[in-house]
C-alpha cells in the first residue's frame, strides 16, 4: 500500500463548490477528522438552491465551518477570500456543469470555468498554498474508442464547449504549475452519483420521473455506457490526495477517478426500477448533441500512488440514493 498524508486536524482547507454535490460530502468528510473548512459558491440557480440550502445547513452545524457566498469571477472576491482565510489547501470543485447545457448558455461556462479558474489560480500565485486541486471530466475523452480511458490519451478534439473548458483548466494548471511552482493535481470525475446528488444528472432524474409516472428519456435505445461512481468512494480518493502535493517536475498531477466499470443505461434502469418497486415509462430519444457513447475510467495510476479502490456495488449505492431521495422528498 503507498504511504501518503493526510491532512492535519486545525489544517484550513478551502473548498470551492461547497454548497454542491461533491464539495458538500467533501466537506462534511472533513470536519468529522477535525479540519477547519471554508466553503466559497455562489448558490446560482442552475438547479433548485433549496437543496444547496439544505447541505449548507448540514455544514453550518460543525463548528469547523465557515461559509462565504461570492462567485468565482470575481478577482477581488476570491483575493479577499484567499487573503482573510489564508487557506493551505484549495479544492476547487466550483464549476457549471452539464454538457448539453453548455450548447444553450455557453457565456456562464466562459465565465464561471475559465475566468474563475483564472482567478483560483492568481489568488494561489499570490497567496502560496500546499496544493491545488481541481475538478476536471470525463468529458474531455469526447467519442474516443479505445477503452478504458487513460490520462495518457489525446483529447483534443471535445465534443462540448463544458468539455473544452474543462481541457482547458488542465493546460492553465500546467503552466501555472510550471511558471510559478504552485503544485496541482487535476482530477477526471466519470458521473458521480449519491444522496444530495444533482438534480440535473441521469440518475437523480429519472427517480423523480419514475416516482413521479412520468416517463424518462432514454437516448439511444439505453445503450449508452456510464462509469457511475458512488460519491463517497469518490471522497475517499480526494482525502488521500488532499495532502500530498506532486514534488517531481513541473508539480503537476492529472488522474481519472471513476468506479472502472461502466453500466448500460438500461441496466441502470432496470436495477433502478427493482430499487423503486415500479416500472418506469420510457420515452426513446435519439443521441442528443455533446453527448458521448461510453465512459470509462482506468485508475490504475490513482490506485498505485493513493490506493484508490472503489468498492460501492452499483446496486448498494443506488438503494441509498433512493433511501435518501425518499427521505429527503417525504415520498
Amino acid at each position: 500500500m503507498p504511504n501518503f498524508n493526510r491532512p492535519e486536524p486545525g489544517a484550513t482547507v478551502l473548498i470551492t463548490g461547497a454548497a454542491g454535490f461533491i464539495g458538500f460530502h467533501l466537506a462534511q468528510r472533513l470536519l468529522g477528522q477535525g479540519v477547519r473548512v471554508v466553503g466559497f459558491d455562489n448558490l446560482n440557480d442552475y438547479y433548485e438552491v433549496s437543496l444547496k440550502e439544505s447541505r449548507l445547513a448540514i455544514l453550518r452545524e460543525s463548528p469547523g465551518f465557515e461559509f462565504v457566498r461570492g462567485d468565482l469571477s470575481d478577482m477581488d472576491a476570491v483575493t479577499r477570500l484567499f487573503e482573510a482565510h489564508q487557506p493551505q489547501i484549495v479544492v476547487h470543485l466550483a464549476a457549471q456543469a452539464g454538457v448539453r447545457y453548455s450548447i444553450e448558455n455557453p457565456r456562464v461556462y466562459i465565465d464561471s470555468n475559465i475566468v474563475g479558474f483564472f482567478n483560483v489560480l492568481e489568488a494561489c500565485r499570490k497567496f502560496p498554498v500546499e496544493h491545488l486541486l481541481y475538478a476536471s471530466s470525463s468529458s474531455v475523452y469526447g467519442n474516443q474508442e479505445k477503452v478504458p480511458f487513460s490520462t495518457d490519451d489525446p483529447v483534443d478534439t471535445p465534443i462540448s464547449l463544458y468539455a473544452a473548458t474543462k481541457k482547458s483548466n488542465e493546460l492553465m494548471a500546467y503552466t501555472y504549475s510550471h511558471l510559478f511552482g504552485i503544485p496541482t493535481t487535476g482530477l477526471r470525475f466519470f458521473t458521480v452519483y449519491g444522496p444530495y446528488g444533482r438534480p440535473d444528472m441521469a440518475i437523480f432524474t429519472f427517480t423523480r420521473k419514475i416516482l413521479a409516472g412520468e416517463p424518462i428519456p432514454v437516448f439511444v435505445e439505453g445503450e449508452l455506457y456510464r462509469d457511475y461512481t458512488y460519491v463517497d468512494d469518490i471522497v475517499t480518493g480526494i482525502e488521500n490526495i488532499l495532502a500530498n502535493p506532486p514534488v517531481i517536475g513541473p508539480k503537476y498531477a492529472l488522474y481519472n477517478i471513476g468506479n472502472n466499470s461502466p453500466v448500460q443505461t438500461k441496466r441502470l434502469i432496470e436495477l433502478l426500477e427493482k430499487c423503486l418497486g415500479m416500472v418506469a415509462e420510457k420515452n426513446f430519444l435519439p443521441m442528443q448533441p455533446g453527448d458521448v457513447t461510453r465512459t470509462y475510467a482506468d485508475v490504475g495510476p490513482l490506485q498505485r500512488d493513493f490506493d484508490f479502490r472503489p468498492d460501492t456495488p452499483l446496486e448498494v449505492g443506488l438503494e441509498r440514493f433512493v433511501q435518501w431521495y425518499r427521505a429527503y422528498y417525504a415520498i
